[in-house]
Formats: structure tokens, sequence, C-alpha cells
């Protein structure tokens, strides 16, 4: 194997490895150098390009080292400031070169200047279009960058993939002679590439351009085309048809676990239950996502699916991202399920990551052998190791926390003839109607749009951190009245990058001011039996304050928690806060969550920042939660895992380009159908190995 070099590396870990995916790599911005300005020409704050002789050229020692060189072009001088440097840069600017510069010019009392600017020998001609300014990593020089996309547009095929037919709606410019012709893919890239100079920058920088919208119209027809790809095999997929096994005169066991809960289920539980069992009820494999807010009681719908599940004589997994949260489903579930179970001679396993050898084996013996009905666990259950005997449901909780490859790994944990397992995800982030049409294509969607009754709803305050005193006074008074405080900091040690209260300080600084209360300490690289005896001792009431970073966000639940404060709440995103904020709110105590946010030097919020807090303040509905998070984030950041990392559209805007998403949605299955080998190349060409993420 040849050895790379440092940019071929880097090449690979940006994922450019093929020639489309190079062609396809477009730039952030463009610089215009395709014209000189002469100096007198230039005003403060304009981005020009120069071309000037060296007048001078010394290195200045006080205030600080720098080099200061004077250059001249016939029409006025400017000074170049430069505070790191070689020796090769004095070289190249040394009296009498001549250069071609470009920055910023800043204007000041001893005249024109310009602050590191880039400068080479004025050589050769000008370049007759925008210089592309590519997205990199380190180790990756522009100037290796665009060599490698310009080979790669000298070597790709780009033959036209879309049908006769099929074109998109897409903006057509007026020119001289009339409506001109819609771009096709390489004319499109090739310009995005190299635009000319008498382009709006306006229109290539917000993407309303016809290349780009050419482009986002084929990157949103393969992400359809792929997913209904998915969607159409899974359907030709087989899998457990799971009925309840009716004994004589006995109650199906997801009756039975009705009867025993202690509370009655909302109308909303009852319409989801009943879609997940028609669901599993057919031969063909489930692919459901619950959603519903924070407390909205997913669990429950999740234990009758298990039981369904079950009650056919089949095995059942579920899959929590933490220990914490998966314990919590444990024993939840082994309350309302043990003693069901064990009458029927079965039990529940459990399989976390730091278990002991012997009980992990005893566990994975009674996987094995089919005694244990139900697998409760963290990424463990997944390992290879864990050999199911006839596994026919996964349910996956708070699903946006694990990456695809995992659940891929889940699918083929069913080893009988029977195919695959029927695959549950629940999420408390709900997703907003127009992306899961988008990015769920392959996804049923069930919503539990109701709170049960009893819970009282949760006041939300803004507060700058400068007063943070008489938040701790409010603490002191709801410990006293024998309720329970969380307070959530984002780190856990200092960062020099970040100046941040961390969990370790704040816990010592609320021990000190709020003497005669227990104040526990809560983070992710606690031992897990440290973070065990912290999470007993506030679930019994025995802890009053418990300080800990984002480890609780989802699914703690302690009842007589009724204040919640979260510091630097301006760093979180929204739908972190609003799943912070569902931890309190689960008793009938009056419940408040307070959000201490820091302004930093500036003295004022960013704009972001603004937003996301401004909703928080204004609303608790989930959903709207999850609108503007996604107005505020775009939909990349907002699905967090589904690619493990990789956002599926690079140049489609959700919000903006709904049009394009709508001729996408109408011309897949007309191309599945009636052309599918370019619709295959389509894919190949847009995702590559990527279109397998979009059937798990």
């Amino acid at each position: 194997m040849v050895d790379q070099s440092p940019a071929q590396k880097a090449l690979v870990k940006l994922g450019l490895t093929r020639p489309i995916d190079l062609a396809l790599h477009l730039p952030l911005r463009y610089e215009d150098e395709t014209r000189i300005t002469p100096l007198r020409n230039t005003r403060e704050g304009d981005m020009v390009q120069i071309e000037a002789t060296v007048t001078a050229s010394e290195v200045q020692l006080h205030p600080r080292r720098q080099l200061v060189v004077t250059v001249e072009d016939g029409t006025g001088s400017c000074e170049l400031r430069f505070f790191s440097f070689y020796p090769s840069h004095q070289k190249t600017m040394a009296v009498g070169a001549r250069l071609r510069v470009r920055g910023e010019v800043r204007g000041g009392f001893w005249g024109r200047q310009m602050l590191h600017p880039a400068f080479r020998k004025a050589e050769g001609e000008l370049p007759q279009a925008l210089t592309p300014i590519y997205p990199t990593v380190a180790q990756l020089p522009q100037a290796y960058l665009r060599r490698a996309v310009a080979s790669a547009m000298a070597r790709v095929e780009l033959p036209e993939t879309l049908p006769p037919g099929l074109q998109p709606p897409v903006a057509r410019f007026d020119r001289e002679n009339g409506l001109q012709r819609p771009w096709n893919l390489r004319e499109s890239l090739l310009f995005l590439h190299h635009p000319s100079p008498d382009v709006a920058l306006a229109t290539l920088q917000d993407h309303s351009h016809p290349a780009w919208q050419r482009l986002k119209a084929e990157e949103l027809l393969a992400q359809q085309l792929s997913q209904l790809t998915a969607k159409r095999e899974r359907a030709l997929l087989r899998a457990p048809e799971l009925r309840p096994a009716q004994a004589a005169g006995a109650p199906a066991l997801h009756e039975r676990l009705l009867a025993a809960l202690p509370f009655a289920l909302t109308a909303a539980q009852r319409r989801v239950g009943e879609e997940i069992a028609h669901d599993l009820a057919r031969p063909v494999p489930m692919h459901r996502l619950l959603q519903g807010d924070v407390g909205s009681g997913k669990t429950v719908v999740a234990a009758l699916a298990a039981c369904v599940c079950m009650d056919a004589g089949w095995q059942c997994a579920l899959m929590a991202p933490t220990e914490i949260l998966a314990e919590q489903h444990f024993t939840k579930l082994i309350g309302w399920l043990e003693p069901l179970l064990a009458e029927r001679g079965q039990q529940v396993a459990w399989l976390v990551g730091g278990q002991k050898k012997k009980e992990r084996a005893a566990m994975l013996e009674r996987i094995a052998s089919g005694a244990a009905a139900l697998v409760v666990g963290t990424h463990a259950v997944i390992q290879e190791q864990v050999q199911f005997k006839n596994l026919a449901l996964a349910v996956i909780d708070e699903q946006h926390r694990f990456g695809v490859a995992q659940r891929l790994a889940l699918r083929q944990k069913n080893t009988t003839a029977q195919g695959e397992p029927h695959l549950l995800m629940m999420s408390a982030t709900p997703i907003p109607r127009t992306l899961a049409m988008s990015y769920y294509a392959d996804l049923d969607v069930s919503t539990i749009d109701e709170l049960p009754p009893g819970r009282t709803p949760v006041v939300t305050k803004l507060i700058a951190d400068s007063r943070k005193d008489q938040v701790v006074e409010r603490i002191a008074a709801q410990v006293a009245a024998g309720r329970q405080v969380y307070w959530v900091c984002p780190l856990i040690e200092e960062s020099e990058a970040l100046d941040l209260s961390n969990a370790t300080a704040t816990h010592v600084a609320l021990s000190e001011a709020l003497p005669g209360v227990t104040v526990g300490l809560l983070h992710s690289r606690m031992p897990s039996a440290e973070k065990k005896a912290v999470m007993e001792a506030f679930k019994s009431g025995t802890m009053g304050v418990l300080v800990s970073t984002t480890v609780i966000e989802v699914g703690v639940d302690v009842p007589n928690a009724s204040l919640m404060v979260i510091e630097h709440a301006e760093r979180f995103g929204l739908s972190q806060l609003h799943q912070l904020r569902g931890r309190v709110g689960r008793g009938a105590a009056a419940s408040a969550c307070v959000l201490l946010y820091s302004t930093g030097d500036s003295g004022r919020l960013g704009e972001t920042a603004k937003g996301r807090l401004k909703a928080m303040a204004e609303t608790t509905d989930g959903f709207e939660i999850a609108r503007r998070d996604l107005e505020i984030r775009g939909p990349g950041e907002f699905l967090g895992a589904r690619q493990s990392g990789d956002a599926l559209l690079r140049f489609a805007d959700l919000a903006t380009d709904g049009a394009l998403l709508d001729w996408a949605r109408e011309a897949a299955p007309q191309m599945l159908d009636q052309h599918p080998l370019l619709a295959e190349q389509h894919i190949q060409r847009w995702l590559g190995t990527k279109s397998d993420y979009l059937k798990a």
C-alpha cells in the first residue's frame, strides 16, 4: 500500500474519494481576483486586489514583533503588516519586488493599511473567473484542494440521469433572447466551481442561482429515490406475524398489563398502541417512529408492544442510550412485567457495559436459551456475543442518540428463518411534519399528542447570571418546603477554550451557599456504581439538590423535583433545553425552569441564542419547539445521529425548497418504475455508500 500524504489523508477524512465526491464539493464562498483596483479608488472596508511595487520592508520590534512592508502602485501607497511571518515572506516582499496583494483596506491616521493580506509575485494572466474558497480541514491547503477538484472535474463522467419530461421546476433567468433553457448538471458544476465575474454574488450565496437550483433538485431526488427503494425493499422482507396467543379463557398478556397499571391510558396512547399492534400482526417488518413530548407516556406503549411480542412466543429487546435511562426503563418495566412473566416461567434480562463477568455470562445464557423474554440494556445489547433465540421486536429509545450502524446491527440479530425483527423507535424530540416527510419517507410515524392528566405546566423564567444569588435563595426556599432541585451545567471540567462554570466548581459553591442541604454531583465520567448511588439518593429524597451535566437530559423520573436551573442556557440547543425542562413537572407540585444565561464580554446575547431562549419562554409545546429548532438550526443539526453525523442534505434547505421537494417526491416513483437503471445511477452518484444509511 502506498503511503498517503497528509493532504491525501485529509481528502479521505472529508469523504472525497471518488471524482464525483470532489465535483460535488462546492465552494463556501468566492474571492474576486479577476480585477486589479488602483489604490486611489479603494475605500475603507473594501476587499480588493492591488498590484504594486515594494518600496520599503522592515521588521519592527515595538509594540510587538511585526513585518511592515510599504507598497506603491503609482496612484497611492499602502502599508502591509504581518504579525507572523517567515524568512521566505521577507524574500518574496523584498524592496523592488512587484506583488499582487489581496486584503481588506483599512484607513487610519497614517494612511491605508492591510493586516495579513494574501500576496504573491505579480506574474501571469489574471484569472477569468471568481476564485473558489472550499470547505477544508487541517493539512489540506486550498491550492491542493483546488487542483484536486479541477482534476476531478476533467475526469468525472456526468451523463444525464434525469429522464426526458422530468425536468425540475427551476427558475429560469431572463436573457436578451428570452428565457434561457434549464441548466444541466455538468454546466451547473463547472459554473459553481468557477463563476464568471459578472454574476450577482448574492444569487450564489443564497443558492437561488439556476445552477444551484439544479443541484438542489438532483440532491432531493436522490434522497427520495433512495428512501423509496429502501421502503420497497423492506416491503419484500419478512418478519414474524405477532398476534397474542389466546389460551382458553385466559386474557392476553397486554390486557393483563392494562388491568395491573395504576392509571388509565390516554386516548392518544390507545390510538398509537393500536397502530403498533396492527403493524406487528403483518408479515412485513414494522419500521415505526413513536414520537411524543417529554412525559407523554411512551414507555407504557412500548411495554404493551413488548407484551404482544412475548405473548406470541418471541423475544423483545429494549435499548436505551445511557445506563441511567436503561436502568430507569428496567425498573419501570420490571415493576409492570416481571410478575406477569414470572407466572409464565419467563424472565427479564439486563445488559450494560460495566457488568461483572459472571452476571453477564448468566444473562447471555438466558438470552440465548430464550428464558429471557425481554432484554433491556444499552449498546451492549447489539454486541456480537449477544445471541437471541428468536428476537422479533426491537424498541430503541431516544433514537436520535443512536447511529445508523447501531440500528443496522440490531436488525441483524434475528437469526431465525422468519427474517427481520420489527423495529419501534421512540423519540421525545418531535419531528416537524415537513422534515418527517422528507427525511423519514421510509418511516411510519405515530404521535402521542396529549399529556396524561395531573401534570402541572412548567413555568419558564429567563434570568441573567448576574442575578444568580436570587436563584440560590429560591432553591433554599424550595428545599425547605421539602422539594428537590436540579442544577445543570454544560461542562464537567474547566476548559480553557470555554470559560463555563463547570459542574465540579458549581457543586462546591452550592454546597457552601446551602448549609445543611445535601448537594449531589452527577456527570458522565463517574464510575457507574457512583452514578447509581447518587441517583438513588436523589430519587429517595435524601438529597435536596443535584448538580449534573446533561446526563440527566433523557429520562430521569423524580416526581418530587420541582425546580430545574440550567446554567449557560444560551449554549444548549432547543430540543436539549426542552428535554431538560421535561425532567420537572412530573408530580402535582407547581414546577419552574430557570434558564440562566451569560452575555459574555460583549454584554449581549447572539441572535440565535436569543431566538432559542425566547422560544423556550413562550411555549412548552414540544412540536412548536421542534419547528422553531428546525428554523434556527436547519435539518442536519436537528437530526443528529441519523447518519452518524453525515448530513444527508448538503445543498437543499427544507425550509425554502418546498417546491423542489414536492417535485422530487412526485418524480421518484415514476423514475423507479419507468427508468430503474437511471434511478440506480442517480442514487450512486449522489449518495454512493451513504444510501445504506437511509435504510436503517
